[in-house]
């Protein structure tokens, strides 16, 4: 609920994320339109919706974890999880500098809020977001920011952080429609600046968050900005539009501060657009460069790099993006494996890595990349029924048609996609998927990390686990004896196919050692083997 005391709490932190990600889904079009700089993309409200998006679902699971408690989160454990959701979630060069933007403000905060405290944050917010960008430029969302931490100094002496917001965001909004005559690449098109209206909405909704009414004028696009000294001269054609760097490359990097500052001045010379922001040994790289395998080579010897992105420019300057086709498979899949054998087959892949399920905004994401008019989402874990359900609704939204088979496992996801037939109607390729799926039961190994109490009776850290559908069935000592016992509850109910997936660090000979067990014990039953890669679980197990 919206907080009007000068001290708001978690609660107002966890509105003001929901209120954000509802007018970012509300103006995402809209903003989308009118990017133009660094990079005319048209992807910044995008971007900071999913970057929000993210940040919200870190404070959600600070919350979840109170659910048990009579207590609730305290205010710098929400603005802490806000940062870091929005540092490990943030997307292009404005999601970047967005996830800065709100890491400063956490970093205040988090000692303490109120009036006061949120005229420091702000004013950090803008220094370290400015310190952040390798050559920042007027006429951006650093220029808005700057303006608005201004004018929330400004604010009466005493004022409380409602009266604080207010006067931040009225600052930005002021701030925001100057930028045109501040970068010619936005006179050009007649347009304010994306980021800057992006972050305008964020104010927006923390006005709201923490007075409980909207702001009393909200913002409204101007009219075109027609600039009074218009000519080549003054608006020089290559600023903000084609002929930059071909690729954009962002990745999550684990490494230390004095490698980070190595890495700023590497990448600083072979490209542009340098945002590198983060702390504490976790950082969001992002620039523009045309050799994208040096940037990434830069990210391995300065730290660990993961969750890398490259994004491929130049085809997009160069032509039209051709016509969506008719239909597409996204799948979700556990290890790299079964990610190259789902894109063997035709599908889009989102890589679950252990412990980090993909959110909602990733699925979305690869269900545009997938670009066409229809998509089959695969979710392949029971847990990401909700994450797939939402990531469906808002790629319907946006025009495209979807359907969610609610595979509950990777195995089931291949059984899916083995049947997947294009150019049958859309119904009928959903049912038969939905039925394979469905028809295909489905297990794993797994090794207890603790003693506990289970459906199969009690086990002991170091035992393997046999889970059949989701529950343990099987409690063993070795992975080959385990799997065994699994294959055979399984396969007493019958089965035609069984369908193996190995984890890279199981060995190659457990294959050919359960392969000979199912030929020898059940007649007529054939075995498929592939290989998973580096996945939670050291075997997958399918029977149809």
């Amino acid at each position: 609920m919206p907080q009007t005391a000068d001290e708001p709490d978690a609660v107002a932190v966890r509105t003001w994320c929901s209120l954000a990600l509802e007018a970012l889904g509300r103006e995402r079009a809209a903003i989308d339109a009118i990017n133009v700089y660094p990079v005319a993309d048209g992807d910044t409200g995008t971007n900071l919706y999913l970057t929000v998006e993210s940040a919200a679902a870190a404070v959600e699971a600070v919350f979840a974890a109170h659910e048990t408690g009579t207590s609730v989160p305290s205010a710098a454990d929400a603005v802490r999880a806000m940062a870091h959701g929005a540092l490990i979630g943030a997307r292009g060069n404005s999601g970047t500098i967005l996830a800065q933007l709100l890491r400063g403000m956490a970093g205040v905060l988090a000692d303490g809020t109120g009036g006061d405290r949120l005229r420091l944050a702000l004013d950090r917010a803008a220094a370290s977001a400015r310190e952040a960008v390798a050559h920042p430029v007027e006429g951006t969302v650093l220029t808005v920011a700057d303006r608005a931490a201004a004018e929330a100094g400004c604010a009466p002496p005493g004022a409380n952080t409602a009266e604080v917001a207010r006067a931040a965001y009225e600052g930005a909004r002021t701030a925001l429609d100057a930028t045109p005559g501040q970068l010619p690449a936005l006179a050009r098109a007649g347009v304010v600046d994306a980021g800057g209206r992006g972050l305008v909405t964020l104010l927006g909704a923390l006005v709201e968050a923490v007075s409980g009414r909207a702001p009393e004028r909200p913002y409204e696009n101007p009219a075109p900005f027609v600039p009074t000294h218009a000519g080549p001269e003054e608006c020089p054609a290559a600023e903000g539009t084609g002929g930059g760097p071909a690729f954009e490359v962002i990745y999550l990097l684990e490494a230390g501060d004095e490698a980070v500052e190595r890495l700023r001045t590497r990448l600083d010379g072979l490209g542009d657009s340098l945002v590198v922001v983060g702390g504490d040994g976790l950082w969001n790289v992002h620039v523009h460069v045309d050799d994208a395998g040096a940037a990434v080579e830069a990210g391995v010897e300065a730290g660990r790099p993961y969750r890398i992105r490259i994004t491929h420019f130049a085809a997009d300057r160069a032509h039209a993006r051709p016509e969506p086709a008719r239909r597409a498979v996204v799948a979700v899949v556990p290890g790299d494996g079964l990610a190259a054998l789902c894109e063997q087959a035709g599908a889009t892949t989102v890589l679950a890595r252990p412990g980090e399920p993909p959110a909602s905004g990733e699925l979305v994401d690869a269900i545009r990349r997938a670009h066409a008019r229809e998509v089959v989402l695969l979710p392949n874990d029971s847990d990401l029924r909700h994450t797939a359900a939402a990531a469906a609704e808002q790629a319907r939204a946006q025009g495209i048609r979807v359907a969610l088979v609610p595979t509950r496992a990777a195995v089931q996801g291949i059984a899916a996609l083995a049947v997947h037939e294009p150019d049958r109607s859309f119904d009928e390729d959903v049912v038969a998927m939905t039925s394979a799926a469905g028809a295909t039961r489905y297990a794993e190994l797994a090794v207890a990390e603790r003693q506990s109490w289970t459906m199969a009776g009690i086990c002991q850290a170091g035992d393997i686990l046999g889970l059949i559908d989701g529950d343990v069935a099987v409690i063993g000592q070795d992975v080959p004896g385990t799997a065994r016992a699994v294959l055979d509850r399984m396969l007493a109910a019958g089965g035609e196919l069984v369908t193996l997936v190995l984890g890279e660090d199981t060995p190659a000979t457990l294959a050919g050692t359960l392969e000979e067990h199912v030929r020898e014990g059940y007649l007529a039953v054939d075995t498929t083997v592939y290989d998973g890669g580096h996945q939670r679980a050291p075997l997958l197990i399918g029977v149809e």
